[in-house]
């Protein structure tokens, strides 16, 4: 992790997602890390903090459904 920003960014990334599925962040962050968001986030932090936090979520959204996730 070379940008100090990374970590700040991934955390913003998960609360947004737990408040647009109303989860708490803790819920949040283990769906996120059970279909793949998290090493997502991570993998493709370099192009995904270009866009808003809005456009991440919907990224993670598609990603974890092709992952199994069942959250609509």
């Amino acid at each position: 992790m070379n940008d100090k920003y990374k970590i700040p960014y991934m955390n913003a990334c998960i609360r947004a997602f737990a408040k647009r599925f109303q989860l708490s962040v803790k819920s949040a962050f283990l769906y996120l890390y059970h279909f793949k968001g998290i090493h997502f986030l991570d993998e493709f932090y370099e192009t995904e903090h270009l866009q808003s936090i809005d456009d991440a979520v919907d990224d993670l959204i598609v990603l974890c459904r092709k992952n199994g996730g069942q959250l609509q």
